[in-house]
């Protein structure tokens, strides 16, 4: 885990994101060995670091593919795998385009479609290129954000997917995002998915129609992966980095955590706090999932402080409960509660090696929200 040691001070400008790299190579290969004796296939998501370096380390550990949230991201993350999942429901015309094109450029693309609507467009924009998209059926197993909302309806987009030309039909595509229990008592909800999966391919074997991926899987759901024992690939995101909404759900440690802001103290005038450069505009306004009164992170130094207010700029610490105070001047750093999009706020991070050297590596897809 990074901390503001002599290394640090490399730094010249805070805040900064720092990002160890001993951390990322342990959380990148314990999940390529979990995956591998389970015979699945890890296609990370790369909204979490938007970092080609960061991909193609994936991608060498043995990741199938990538999967990217928009279409921006794709055209970025082709350098680093030809295989791309576009995980995100394409429906304006903009982006069909975007996908055709990669498709025609030799990119193996697919995406998700939970509408009749959306295929349309899709098939149109193909056809137009003179190319073929894949597209994976988004079914709904819980979380309720996107997905159609049963077995029979998947059936029915999926026929509807098979009858255009310029589409493939590749199989089913879901999210258990609802999921964050803790992981021995994942069991009973992931078995449910499972059984609602075995539905979904049942019928379309009845219907004579193939599903050849099953892409599922999220960062508190990946070591329990095997209990929907019919996916055929994963896609966690912030194994990657983790942050304190993995610390505090029990998914992960402290020391699993490879993302860290470093900030400057820059005021102790107000009795019983401390401010730091950074605020909503680096560590965000998201709440911590589990606990959403813990603070906007935590202080690694100061581990009894609570970051209590984020103004745009400012972060104050309430370091009351501190034997020791922080200092004017002084460096800390925050693990943040939400990773992503903390990446998503800077053009670059800094990189800490094995031997305490930094490079500052660029956020290649910073930005990319189309």
């Amino acid at each position: 885990m990074v901390s503001p040691d002599e290394t640090m001070r490399q730094v010249e400008a805070t805040p900064a994101l720092v990002i160890d790299e001993p951390t990322v190579a342990r959380n990148v290969e314990r999940l390529a060995n979990y995956a591998a004796s389970h015979r699945l296939d890890v296609r990370p998501h790369t909204k979490t670091h938007k970092s080609l370096r960061m991909a193609e380390r994936q991608v060498h550990a043995g990741a199938t593919g990538l999967t990217t949230a928009k279409a921006g991201e794709a055209e970025v993350m082709t350098a680093a795998s030809r295989d791309l999942l576009v995980a995100y429901p394409v429906v304006d015309e903009y982006r069909c385009r975007r996908l055709a094109a990669m498709a025609r450029e030799g990119v193996l693309i697919r995406t998700t479609a939970d509408s009749l609507e959306g295929v349309e467009r899709l098939a149109a924009a193909a056809q137009a290129a003179g190319t073929t998209i894949g597209v994976l059926v988004d079914l709904d197993v819980g979380f309720h954000r996107t997905g159609v909302s049963s077995p029979a309806a998947a059936l029915e987009l999926a026929q509807g997917i098979d009858a255009e030309r310029s589409l493939r039909l590749d199989g089913i595509f879901f999210y258990p995002g609802h999921v964050w229990e803790p992981v021995d008592c994942q069991g009973a909800e992931l078995s449910r998915i499972d059984g609602l999966i075995a539905e979904c391919v049942d019928l379309w074997g009845r219907s004579g129609l193939n599903v050849h991926i099953i892409s599922g899987g999220s960062t508190p759901t990946a070591y329990q992966s095997h209990l929907v024992a019919r996916q055929t690939e994963i896609r966690p995101g912030t194994y990657i980095y983790n942050d304190m909404n993995t610390v505090r759900a029990g998914f992960c440690s402290l020391e699993d955590c490879a993302a860290t802001v470093v900030c400057t103290v820059v005021s102790t005038a107000v009795a019983g706090k401390a401010v730091i450069d950074a605020g909503t505009k680096t560590l965000t306004s998201d709440r911590n999932v589990k606990f959403p009164d813990s603070g906007h992170g935590h202080v690694v130094e100061y581990p009894d402080a609570v970051v209590v207010r984020l103004s745009e700029e400012h972060g104050e610490l309430d370091v009351s409960r501190c034997e020791r105070k922080p200092r004017i001047g002084e460096r800390v750093s925050v693990i943040p509660n939400h990773v992503c999009p903390c990446v998503n706020l800077q053009d670059a991070f800094w990189m800490r090696r094995g031997d305490g050297t930094l490079e500052r590596v660029a956020v290649d897809s910073r930005g990319r929200l189309s």
